[in-house]
């Protein structure tokens, strides 16, 4: 079961790459087992580090730059999480802490994995997360109203089917909506 989600504030972490697929999430080679914990070394490791295989911070890779050292929100290009069903990659992001992704378009495997774990997949568009990237501020992301809006007033609305508003809403996984 995960943490209920109605309202998010964080600075988001851009990573405004198109078709940033799972096997960029988490390498298959930082898969060392088939339980939800134990990913967040391997998160973005092709990336995040100097070397493959190595844990040495790459300077230039967003992600280690202490300013979104807290990020709990993604800004990401069209088509995120696409390649395969992995949901390695979606447990690695929820355990390294972010609760939502802000892209034009998700793969929808992906989608329903982040929704099944807690993570918010809102759909903006190239205009809006250009605007949000722009400002460097705090967003809010409010799910009850379906709004994502920066700190300085501009404002968007995401679409979000209803079932997965609802699991998001109560912190349901298929299991628990199952016995609900």
């Amino acid at each position: 079961m995960a943490e209920p989600l109605t309202s998010l504030t964080s600075l988001p972490m851009p990573l405004i790459r198109d078709n940033i697929d799972t096997d960029q999430i988490i390498p298959s080679r930082e898969m060392k087992s088939t339980g939800k914990t134990g990913l967040t070394d391997g998160l973005f490791a092709g990336w995040r580090y100097t070397e493959i295989g190595g844990r040495t911070p790459d300077p230039n890779f967003v992600m280690n730059d202490p300013v979104f050292a807290d990020s709990q929100i993604i800004l990401g290009g069209k088509n995120f999480g696409c390649g395969s069903s992995r949901e390695h990659a979606v447990w690695a992001l929820a355990e390294y802490g972010f609760r939502a992704i802000i892209a034009p378009s998700f793969a929808p495997i992906f989608a329903g994995n982040c929704v099944r774990n807690g993570i918010l997949p809102a759909i903006l568009n190239t205009d809006a997360i250009s605007a949000i990237d722009r400002s460097r501020a705090q967003v809010t992301i409010d799910l009850p109203a379906q709004t994502v809006r920066i700190a300085d007033g501009d404002r968007w609305s995401f679409p979000i089917e209803e079932e997965a508003k609802s699991m998001l809403l109560e912190g349901l996984d298929a299991i628990d909506l199952s016995l609900k």
